[in-house]
């Protein structure tokens, strides 16, 4: 699918946008990882990596207790070779936007050593202002994402199953860009 979306030119390389969420689980299992505010809450971190205009290229699943700058660096080095209109298959953005959570020395060093550029806001001195024009794209496919009623709440009590009902989800948003435009 995201083939086809990069043959016919509409994915957007201009930005990666890396947000996450947290899905409760309903019952019983064991929980995926304890959260740091309610210890006894069991659920999981969904981390999704957005091209910049809202196709989910790659989605991950966390324990809800995993900090959100973790999962920074595996989902840009997941992502896939994606056909391009013209030239080589192409697997970096040319820039990264992500939340002031994600700021560190590392996480601005790692993106720019592969070519891409990144635009973290710095807590205290940057206000979310400027970023959060870019970062409603994220939210929006967050949003799309959790349209799915089986991904709201987490139902499954093994992990690879709620991974590939969001995989789903992540391949039927990425379908119905192309659909639109036909339609």
């Amino acid at each position: 699918m995201l083939d086809e979306l990069g043959a016919r030119g509409q994915i957007d390389w201009a930005a990666a946008i890396v947000d996450a969420t947290a899905v409760r689980a309903k019952r019983g299992g064991t929980p995926t990882g304890p959260d740091p505010v309610d210890r006894d809450r069991k659920g999981s971190t969904l981390h999704v990596l957005s091209d910049a205009a809202g196709l989910p290229p790659v989605v991950a699943v966390s324990a809800v207790g995993l900090h959100d700058s973790k999962a920074f660096k595996p989902l840009l080095m997941a992502l896939p070779a994606i056909r391009s209109r013209r030239g080589p298959r192409r697997r970096r953005p040319v820039k990264a936007r992500v939340g002031k959570a994600y700021h560190s020395a590392g996480h601005l060093a790692w993106p720019r050593g592969r070519g891409i550029i990144p635009r973290i806001a710095r807590p205290g001195i940057e206000s979310g202002e400027r970023l959060g024009r870019h970062c409603w794209v994220i939210e929006r496919t967050l949003a799309w994402l959790l349209g799915y009623r089986r991904l709201t709440i987490r139902y499954e009590r093994h992990g690879h199953l709620f991974t590939a009902f969001l995989a789903l989800a992540a391949t039927i948003t990425c379908y119905k860009k192309p659909a639109q435009l036909t339609t």
